[in-house]
């Protein structure tokens, strides 16, 4: 996908060339060093498709595009110190190098530093993209307590379950392409379709994520094994297997999320009630149907199928992903 490389090669350039200089170092440079870790950059690169799409100024959104970077790897950071997570991107996380304290001011600092990159639009445009970025920022926190609460909640539903990541992953998606767009002065339907588009492919996308913490080639996808396990998650995986397990594998399953332990039995234990139960293909199934939701939302946009074809295959490409 050669469109895909040109998009995180504007990124790339973009952040180097607007690398924290600032003091004290020990603040700034944890900053950099999270963000020059790379992934995929998927957030930024969504900002720039959609203005792209509705015929925006790229240079326009190219600051937009890196404020919702510097967003959400200020989630990252404090994600990786509520779940003590020891990697991210298979390099030790800020926390563990720095210490907690230097891992909250630095997440901190990348936030305030996001908003300061919407500064150049046009009044009207900022308003509008602050609106956006400030609202999925708060339902990002609702999300993200909703996944500590079902920790210990034992009376999880699955739509419990879909609301928390939609809120905790799909809106950031969504609201990345919606800012692209509002940049791009896209009318107001167009711009919500490409936010359910975003919102669809990031719930898939979250999905995908709980497979592949048990699932997937650990090698490749960059943290702890079985983490979700470990930390009494109630992902997708816990939910389907609660709905087709049998008795005896409820008790189990109930034994084991009582307790949070790095006791390997227990991740040992529920993979096999996981296997038992099929929720792996369940799982993949479930990102099959709201990856076709969110296509369906993408045709919905008047413009050209041809320009369209992009976020097709950026959508396919990602739920088809090892890591």
């Amino acid at each position: 996908m050669e469109f895909l490389d040109t998009y995180q090669q504007i990124v790339a350039d973009a952040i180097t060339k607007y690398t924290f200089k600032d003091k004290p170092a020990e603040l700034y440079d944890p900053m950099n060093y999270i963000i020059s870790h790379g992934g995929k950059r998927l957030r930024p690169i969504m900002v720039l498709m959609a203005c792209d799409l509705f015929g925006g100024d790229m240079k326009e959104a190219i600051k937009p595009a890196l404020a919702i970077e510097f967003f959400h790897n200020f989630t990252l950071i404090h994600d990786d110190i509520m779940d003590e997570a020891p990697l991210r991107r298979n390099k030790p996380t800020i926390h563990t190098l720095h210490g907690i304290n230097t891992g909250i001011l630095s997440g901190d600092g990348l936030m305030l530093k996001a908003y300061k990159f919407f500064e150049d639009l046009e009044p009207e445009i900022f308003k509008a993209c602050i609106r956006i970025f400030t609202h999925t920022g708060l339902l990002l926190c609702e999300g993200q307590q909703y996944d500590i609460n079902f920790e210990t909640k034992e009376d999880v539903t699955f739509d419990d379950y879909i609301r928390m990541i939609t809120y905790k992953t799909g809106v950031l998606s969504a609201s990345s392409f919606e800012i692209g767009a509002m940049i791009a002065k896209a009318n107001f339907k167009d711009a919500k379709a490409i936010f359910n588009f975003g919102k669809h492919i990031g719930i898939a996308f979250q999905i995908m994520d709980d497979y592949l913490d048990v699932f997937g080639d650990q090698a490749q996808f960059g943290k702890k094994h079985a983490g979700d396990i470990y930390e009494n998650k109630k992902t997708v995986l816990y939910l389907l297997a609660r709905e087709y397990a049998t008795e005896a594998e409820l008790k189990e399953l109930d034994f084991w999320y009582s307790k949070k332990t790095d006791n390997i039995d227990k991740v040992y234990g529920v993979e096999k009630i996981f296997r038992r139960t099929g929720v792996d293909e369940k799982a993949l199934r479930l990102i099959e149907k709201h990856n076709e939701i969110g296509q369906s939302f993408l045709q919905k946009i008047d413009i050209d199928d041809e320009k369209k074809k992009p976020f097709a295959e950026l959508a396919n490409y990602l739920l088809r992903r090892e890591s």
